[in-house]
């Protein structure tokens, strides 16, 4: 198994991608981007995770952050994707959803090649993580997250965002809190 975009090291800070499978919009209902923002909390008070910037688009989350009181990281995003894809699966079977049939048939034939039995497949295999090793990086990495959102059109500015650490950096109100780097 290749370990180059895998969180490997502990205490350090990587930038980090978790993707749905076939780029799914799941998280275009407000109950579902609840779910990321109250598991991330979870991840925070009880697995030692670090949250510097985030943002949760349509079909993917951006992170950068670090796992610290002796938790590793991998560890931590392997926890947060298992809890995750169950509770949205079964958010999208209880709550209103226009798409529900087709989102379950399309997570349950995502698991047809698996090796192990599974009904829903939410996650991509694995994540996207690139060590921070840099200033450079981190503020680059940082304006890349907030601005996701401004990039696909959805607000004009990073801080207009709900959904993102923008609005902790601009001390504007959000459910999630980070820690702010001291960047601009």
């Amino acid at each position: 198994m290749s370990t180059k975009y895998k969180a490997t090291t502990t205490e350090e800070a990587y930038f980090i991608t978790i993707t749905t499978v076939g780029w799914v919009d799941v998280f275009t209902r407000l109950n579902q981007k609840y779910v990321i923002v109250k598991a991330l909390e979870h991840c925070q008070q009880n697995k030692g995770l670090e949250i510097y910037a985030y943002c949760i688009m349509s079909s993917h989350i951006h992170l950068m952050c670090k796992a610290t009181d002796g938790f590793i990281l991998s560890d931590v995003m392997r926890d947060f994707k298992k809890f995750t894809a169950k509770k949205i699966i079964q958010t999208i079977i209880d709550e209103p959803e226009s798409r529900r049939e087709w989102m379950l048939d399309y997570f349950q034939k995502s698991c047809e090649d698996l090796k192990r039995e599974q009904q829903y497949k939410v996650w991509q295999n694995g994540y996207h993580a690139e060590l921070v090793e840099t200033n450079w990086f981190i503020k680059q990495k940082v304006n890349y997250i907030h601005n996701n959102p401004v990039a696909e059109k959805i607000v004009t500015l990073p801080e207009d965002y709900y959904f993102s650490s923008g609005r902790n950096y601009a001390g504007l109100e959000n459910d999630l809190e980070v820690i702010l780097l001291d960047l601009f």
